[in-house]
């Protein structure tokens, strides 16, 4: 099998393409491409972290999740990140659920290699801890936002997050799907998801919701998605 080049990895994770020459050669050789299906369970709360993912076209939820089984999302991670970011924090189990959410590619890796490489201090280390400050900011503006804005505007922002990190303008996904990630239930979903159609932002039928008006989603989402969106570095829309 030849080996991968930088080149050859085929990958717009933030993290791969940043990092220098010498620390991707560290890590180029351990990194082993993986399709991704949607509702895939990449870790469950308190699964010991045995590989970090590196998503490229995919997209990854992190859930919180009661003893009672209900679920709400706490954070995005798609190609500006990495999931399994306690790992890097000294802490080697999940705290949160991680399940794919737009199915796709991208590359996993040991995680003792990857500790092995974070530890000697270079370009990737950086680019995780880069990427781990800005994955903080959304997990609390999360927890404002499922406190005082409503299911429209909700649904509003995280359809704009969804589409920040996908490559095209088409979303599949399922109502349940979006009740679990909303934290509401299937009603309200569909309410929200209705009004947005009927103001022209949106497309929605059979689980596949299509962007029509990203502007006008902009402006029916609270103000949490600008905010959430200003610590990464998303290509404009």
């Amino acid at each position: 099998m030849s080996r991968l080049t930088r080149e050859s990895l085929d990958s717009r994770n933030q993290i791969l393409t940043s990092i220098d020459d010498a620390q991707l050669a560290l890590l180029i050789g351990d990194l082993e491409p993986v399709d991704l299906a949607a509702g895939h369970v990449i870790f469950n709360a308190g699964d010991h972290i045995d590989h970090v993912y590196f998503p490229h076209d995919s997209m990854h939820s992190v859930v919180a999740l009661t003893a009672e089984g209900q679920t709400v999302e706490s954070g995005l991670v798609g190609f500006e990140g990495v999931c399994g970011v306690t790992l890097f924090l000294n802490e080697e189990h999940s705290f949160n659920q991680h399940i794919v959410q737009l199915p796709g590619r991208g590359h996993r890796l040991e995680g003792s290699k990857a500790m092995e490489v974070f530890s000697t201090g270079g370009s990737f280390q950086r680019e995780v801890l880069k990427f781990v400050r800005s994955f903080m900011a959304p997990v609390t503006q999360t927890a404002l936002c499922n406190r005082i804005h409503t299911a429209e505007q909700r649904l509003a922002k995280w359809l704009l997050s969804c589409h920040d990190r996908a490559i095209g303008d088409q979303l599949i996904m399922t109502q349940e799907f979006l009740a679990i990630m909303l934290g509401s239930n299937r009603t309200s979903v569909n309410l929200a998801a209705t009004e947005l159609q009927r103001k022209g932002h949106i497309e929605y039928s059979r689980g596949k919701i299509t962007i029509v008006d990203r502007k006008g989603l902009k402006k029916t989402s609270c103000e949490c998605h600008e905010k959430i969106s200003r610590q990464y570095s998303f290509p404009k829309k």
